[in-house]
């Protein structure tokens, strides 16, 4: 009888644990750079004049080149080498680090945060099929582990920069990037890549495509393209043509629409990333305003909930047996919608409460969503796994964090315009004067300058209602786990109607056991 613990043997010899650390301490890397940002966020609206909607574009930027990087790298990974894509990333890493700290105004900032979300997503179109393939048998588990990594950054991260003191300039805090930088470059040039388990396997590149087949395709192309052309000011027809130019020629090639339930899994994508990653570029301003009145920066509400995150992931493993992938998910889902609905409201050390919550529900999204698409269409290698987390992090970064400053904006304009025709005053006319743009619509947003020179009566008025604005902001979010939980619970019906859930593992010797739920 096969035992069913994974063996090791010439041809399948044992995981070079030290590569998997070298991945880990990339991932740690990623996480850096998007909490120091995270953190620096507000500072970067005062010191540059920025609008909320303004800050949430270099959040956004923070997170959509991902994508680009990820889908780009995961065509040609297998060809040029995972070695030579991570030091890619390397050199991304460091350009960012530098243009961001000579930053002068909106533009560097936000070409800093693209290159750093390139550097990003070309880590993850290393790491993340690098470790399902050393650990085929047990992806959940250590894709988990790898994505500790993640919260382990965040929290890393986080506590340094909040220890360097509110006073310190926000330059020295974003340089601290380069530390985890240089500790996975010099771990990785020694380390031997193995090949993904679709080449070992000797699934060809085109079967790998199909996988993903024309639905796919128009699915991750069309966002990248309209968020491209948001940038370069294409127009929307121009747009939707460049998309149906590229998926027609992926379609022609693969001749196949891709597998129906990778695309499913592909659209809930984008609802459990804007959950987890676009509130979480938005969690520090939004709760700065209730974590001062309790005495704390607002950065420990992110660390806090990435420390939970931290240790959960560690305990993925038996919570997988025991839960399938979708199970886990839609408990994860409805926690998680628990936890940003009472954030909304809470004040005082109740924050802390709700936080808590939402860390638990936020805890397993990422990497069992990756290792469920792992686990179900190896054939697709690293092109499903990444286009997956490639998608997530440009619906994190268009949707998630620029809708939440755009509510922000909104609201703001709203309670303003409301209030004066309340107390016959003109503060709307004096302080919401810039009429902006956004891939969501026109608003009108505070200035910053003027409101700096205002009388203190008005500008305790205009505070009071940002701050009100900024929790409220976070009720317009609970809808996407609320789908996530609808459509997990569905799923978990499909795989009961056919046997229950279970892992499709390449050049397997034994079948795997089924889970119900």
């Amino acid at each position: 009888m096969v035992s069913k613990t994974l063996t090791r043997s010439a041809e399948n010899p044992a995981p070079d644990m030290k590569l998997f650390y070298a991945c880990f301490i990339s991932i740690v890397t990623t996480a850096f750079g998007f909490i120091l940002r995270a953190i620096v966020l507000p500072q970067w609206g005062h010191d540059f004049n920025l609008t909320q909607t303004q800050l949430g574009e270099i959040a956004g930027v923070g997170l959509w080149p991902f994508a680009i990087s990820i889908v780009l790298f995961s065509l040609v990974i297998d060809s040029i080498g995972y070695k030579t894509a991570m030091f890619v990333a390397v050199f991304c890493h460091i350009a960012s680090a530098l243009l961001t700290i000579f930053a002068t105004g909106y533009w560097m900032l936000y070409i800093g945060s693209f290159i750093c979300a390139i550097g990003n997503g070309t880590v993850e179109a290393v790491a993340n099929p690098v470790v399902a393939t050393m650990f085929p048998r047990e992806k959940i588990k250590w894709l988990s582990r790898l994505h500790a990594g993640w919260a382990g950054g965040l929290v890393l991260g986080g506590v340094m920069a909040l220890l360097l003191g509110a006073h310190t300039h926000w330059e020295y805090k974003i340089a601290l990037i380069l530390i985890p930088t240089t500790v996975y470059a010099l771990m990785s040039i020694f380390r031997k890549f193995p090949l993904n388990e679709r080449v070992q396997a000797g699934v060809s590149y085109k079967e790998m495509l199909q996988e993903v087949g024309a639905g796919g395709a128009l699915i991750i192309v069309a966002l990248i393209i309209f968020q491209l052309g948001a940038v370069f000011g294409w127009t929307t027809t121009t747009n939707i043509i460049i998309t149906l130019l590229i998926t027609a020629g992926f379609g022609y090639y693969t001749r196949s629409f891709g597998q129906p339930l990778f695309i499913v899994l592909l659209l809930i994508m984008i609802p459990l990333a804007t959950t987890e990653l676009g509130t979480d570029s938005w969690i520090t301003d939004l709760m700065a305003p209730e974590m001062n009145k309790i005495g704390f920066q607002a950065g420990w509400v992110l660390v806090y909930t990435s420390a939970i995150m931290f240790v959960l992931r560690f305990f993925a493993g038996p919570i997988s047996h025991r839960l399938s992938s979708p199970g886990l998910l839609a408990i994860c889902s409805a926690i998680a919608g628990i936890g940003l609905y009472t954030m909304s409201f809470s004040a005082g050390s109740v924050i802390l409460v709700a936080a808590t919550i939402y860390g638990l529900g936020k805890s397993f999204f990422w990497p069992t969503m990756l290792g469920m698409v792992s686990e179900r269409f190896p054939k697709g290698g690293a092109l499903t796994l990444n286009i997956t987390g490639g998608l997530g992090m440009i619906a994190a970064g268009v949707i998630g964090a620029g809708i939440l400053g755009f509510i922000q904006d909104k609201s703001v304009d709203q309670k303003i315009t409301a209030y004066d025709q309340a107390h016959q005053t003109a503060i709307h006319r004096t302080y919401v004067t810039e009429q902006r743009t956004s891939v969501f619509g026109d608003y009108k947003a505070l200035d910053q300058t003027r409101l700096a020179k205002a009388d203190p009566d008005e500008q305790l008025t205009v505070t009071t209602i940002r701050n009100t604005a900024k929790k409220e902001a976070l009720r317009y979010i609970v809808i996407f786990p609320l789908i996530m939980l609808v459509s997990f619970m569905l799923l978990i019906l499909y795989f009961r109607s056919k046997g229950g859930y279970k892992a499709i593992t390449l050049n397997q010797t034994e079948e795997p056991e089924a889970t119900p739920y």
